[in-house]
């Protein structure tokens, strides 16, 4: 997208919000870091008395709707009354908005208003009216125009559509035993993916006592459960490092529908999906002599016991079916046979990912 036309939207924005706020003196916020640009270029336009100022929010914003909620810049304190008019860089699935709008709930202002020079409406949730929009645009990652990939671009002038080969991001389920970590393994040498493991990653992150670890602990310290937010940060972070994979293998998340949202709105903000969630199915009785016979050798407790693994096998199966339910009103469930020789559920797990 040229700079002509990104400064003519611009203009046509101020032009608009001019016409309906002329006789007051609305207070802009802009929202760091992708704003900068924006709002310089929009006050340039705007030709009547306003005031200006930003919030930042934390790097776990917008991930989940009930996401962890840290304000690195504080809004102004002077807005009780008055109009105050948000200026996004960019609306995609309206998760940073819905924090946005949490924000100014509660203080008292006398109208407030949205304004987003780029709008992706097809993957908008329509929570909130979006009152002034730029220029609306297809589910494609951007970068420039202060908007950015892994923090490089944003002083670009122009805006381009970044340059993404076509990948294939998996969801891997399968009850314990059913070979879902022997298979990723197969799968990501095959088909240059990235096998993230929540597992992995927890233990990767508690033991190098990362930001992100130290957080996870203290839930853990406390009894709790640590919440979804902070795993699909972590996540994120995985995704992020591994620019040239050709795909993903999500493995132990989702685990509940509320998480696969989460998945599916983190991914659609670096303009990818999930094309397909595979299970590896097999018999319970089959299951539980394979890992009797793995206790034997691992050492594990809860391959051991008879009792503990059928209830492993309830939990899946109750965390498992509202999920199943979710990717296949998308069209995106299937179920893959995993008896058999090893090379034989790989080739079946192949068929399903090349028809993709």
């Amino acid at each position: 997208m040229s700079q002509t036309e990104i400064q003519s939207a611009v203009e046509d924005l101020a032009k608009k919000i001019s016409a309906d706020h002329k006789d007051e003196t609305p207070i802009f916020i802009g929202v760091l870091n992708g704003s900068f640009m924006f709002v310089a270029d929009f006050l340039k336009a705007y030709e009547h008395p306003c005031e200006v100022s930003f919030v930042k929010l934390s790097s776990y914003q917008g991930l989940t709707s009930t996401g962890i909620v840290e304000t690195l810049l504080d809004p102004p304190e002077n807005i009780k009354g008055r109009t105050v008019i948000i200026l996004e860089d960019i609306i995609d699935t309206g998760r940073t908005l819905k924090e946005l709008v949490h924000l100014f709930s509660n203080t008292n202002v006398k109208e407030f208003k949205i304004a987003t020079l780029f709008y992706k409406s097809e993957i908008y949730n329509g929570e909130y009216s979006i009152d002034y929009v730029g220029i609306e645009i297809p589910n494609k990652f951007i970068v420039g125009y202060g908007l950015d990939y892994n923090e490089l671009g944003r002083n670009l002038k122009e805006v381009y559509q970044l340059n993404q080969k076509h990948m294939i991001n998996l969801v891997l389920f399968g009850k314990p035993g059913a070979g879902k970590g022997t298979q990723a393994e197969f799968l990501k040498e095959k088909y240059n993916l990235k096998h993230i493991s929540t597992g992995d990653l927890f233990r990767y992150n508690m033991k190098n006592d990362t930001e992100l670890g130290q957080l996870a602990k203290s839930y853990i310290d406390k009894g709790d459960l640590v919440p979804d937010e902070v795993t699909i940060k972590m996540l994120q972070d995985d995704v992020e490092k591994n620019p040239d994979a050709s795909g993903f293998i999500f493995d132990g998340f989702p685990r509940t529908t509320a998480q696969a949202e989460a998945l599916d709105a983190f991914l659609a903000t670096r303009g990818m999906k999930i094309d397909a969630t595979i299970a590896l199915e097999a018999n319970d009785e089959t299951l539980i002599q394979r890992l009797l016979e793995r206790g034997k050798v691992s050492g594990r407790t809860d391959d051991q016991d008879e009792d503990k693994i059928r209830n492993r096998f309830d939990e899946y199966n109750q965390k498992t079916a509202p999920l199943k339910n979710y990717y296949e009103e998308q069209g995106k469930f299937h179920s893959v046979n995993g008896i058999g020789e090893i090379d034989e559920i790989t080739h079946r797990l192949g068929k399903v990912i090349e028809e993709l």
